[in-house]
């Protein structure tokens, strides 16, 4: 099976799944959602694990697991079940000082490997597992559906329209960034120009959603704004996991998503993206 019908069979099934997810379980606080995003934070961060483990930083996989989960997991218990926001910082505090304190008491042949542990730790830590706590934490807004679904689009229209630019117009202007030398100029002007329908289109159908703070300023520019930097962000998370993974040797960082690679091939974007989109959502519109 070709790579392009892979990518078109996830692109169909998976829509169709965000649909289902956002707007027809919306309940506590999205919780099913939640799940799911928990879920793939896991399981990504077990994947940058072992791309880390062939630079010799290393930690368990249930270390990795455990440290992906737990930013969302706090999260999640805030949003869904409305548990203190202390919360939050008690897991992250104690995930922190597991990686800490957890090698104290290493054999002395173990010593010279702490450090590279502790930088494992640390990066499975935030990478994607705080990241993508931002994701959930959009559950708290009114219009959390319309809005969430709007941002998964953003990120995923804009991966959709710089893959399809790419392909067809970039053939002649790639190799521009190390990092990634597939990667062209036609499809990031693509991937912008996907944002930039996904967020005008989402304020032009539903512009209760977007009541401004800045009443100066047309409600459609700063929607337009939004996208346009939400875009940038998604692709720079993309191009991020491609240094990563470059450094590591690795093609992808698993095998699990058809078409895709790993699930952090496939939430990179996303990743990356959600902390930018939450922050400006949170400064242009009154949510």
């Amino acid at each position: 099976m070709s790579r392009l019908i892979k990518r078109l069979m996830v692109f169909f099934i998976g829509i169709p799944a965000i649909v289902g997810l956002v707007f027809f379980l919306p309940h506590y606080g999205h919780l099913a959602l939640n799940i799911i995003v928990i879920i793939y934070s896991a399981v990504g961060a077990i994947e940058f694990s072992i791309m880390l483990e062939k630079k010799q930083l290393r930690i368990t996989k249930i270390e990795a697991c455990i440290f992906g989960a737990l930013a969302p997991v706090a999260a999640a218990l805030t949003v869904s079940f409305n548990c203190p926001e202390w919360v939050v910082l008690l897991l992250i505090m104690a995930g922190a000082s597991w990686v800490l304190l957890s090698r104290i008491f290493s054999s002395n042949e173990k010593m010279e490997t702490v450090t590279g542990q502790l930088a494992a730790g640390f990066s499975v830590l935030v990478y994607p597992g705080f990241f993508m706590y931002w994701l959930v934490k959009m559950s708290v807004w009114e219009h959390s559906g319309i809005i969430i679904f709007m941002f998964l689009m953003i990120t995923l229209g804009s991966d959709a329209a710089a893959w399809l630019a790419g392909t067809l117009f970039g053939k002649n202007n790639r190799g521009i960034i190390p990092a990634s030398p597939n990667k062209s100029i036609a499809g990031f002007i693509g991937g912008v120009f996907g944002s930039i329908i996904v967020s005008g289109g989402t304020a032009l159908i539903v512009p209760a959603v977007f009541i401004a703070r800045i009443q100066s300023i047309p409600v459609l520019c700063q929607v337009i704004v939004l996208g346009i930097i939400t875009g940038i962000a998604a692709v720079l998370g993309d191009l991020a996991e491609s240094a990563i993974k470059r450094s590591c040797d690795c093609k992808d960082s698993g095998n699990l998503m058809l078409g895709r690679g790993g699930v952090l091939d496939s939430i990179d974007s996303i990743a990356f993206a959600s902390p930018v989109f939450f922050l400006l959502f949170s400064l242009f519109f009154i949510a």
